[in-house]
């Protein structure tokens, strides 16, 4: 993936607060209630942006990615009014994995920490 440029992050960033603040305030779609923005990533020239979110639940993903594919015309032209920008992107909503990812690492890491608990670091050896 190409590293984003300073303006295309910029751009991003600013939409994952604005759809935040959108989904949260005025989407009335329970479906769409318990998610959470974690990333957007915006084309060069502004045209498409990928919005990465993530659920307390992961039986609720499908529900929501039916949810945010519904409410998605509503959510570009609410962003359209809220940011100041030629052209608003096409927007495309993508379940992130990687903080599932990171929560079953970590649980892995800990089952082998358990399971071998390493010495104190202040104990001598005689």
């Amino acid at each position: 993936m190409a590293r984003p440029s300073g303006r295309s992050q910029k751009v991003g960033d600013q939409i994952q607060r604005e759809l935040s603040e959108i989904i949260h305030r005025e989407l009335r779609d329970p479906r769409v209630g318990l998610i959470t923005l974690t990333a957007v990533d915006v084309s060069p020239d502004c045209g498409y942006a990928t919005v990465y979110f993530t659920c307390l639940d992961r039986n609720h993903v499908r529900a929501a990615e039916v949810g945010l594919k519904r409410a998605t015309g509503f959510l570009r032209t609410q962003l359209g009014k809220r940011i100041k920008i030629w052209t608003t992107p096409e927007l495309k909503f993508s379940y992130d994995e990687s903080v599932e990812r990171g929560d079953r690492l970590s649980r892995l890491i800990d089952s082998a920490n358990k399971d071998n608990p390493a010495k104190p670091a202040d104990a001598s050896e005689t």
